[in-house]
């Protein structure tokens, strides 16, 4: 089991490297800006609905 969660649960340094070969590849420079971009605002997004959703939690219990 350890195995298997160190073989698909972590990504290393040489398969990030690949990774960002592989996207710079399919996107071209012009267009990783503009992803990354979204890519922030989805991030944002996420983190203030968890927000939102966790004080809604510690209100239901007062």
């Amino acid at each position: 089991m350890n195995m298997l969660l160190t073989q698909f649960g972590f990504v290393g340094g040489y398969q990030v490297i690949i990774i960002l070969v592989v996207v710079l590849l399919l996107f071209g420079g012009k267009k990783i800006p503009e992803l990354m971009k979204g890519l922030g605002s989805g991030i944002k997004e996420f983190k203030n609905a968890s927000k939102e959703d966790s004080s809604e939690k510690i209100e239901d219990k007062k």
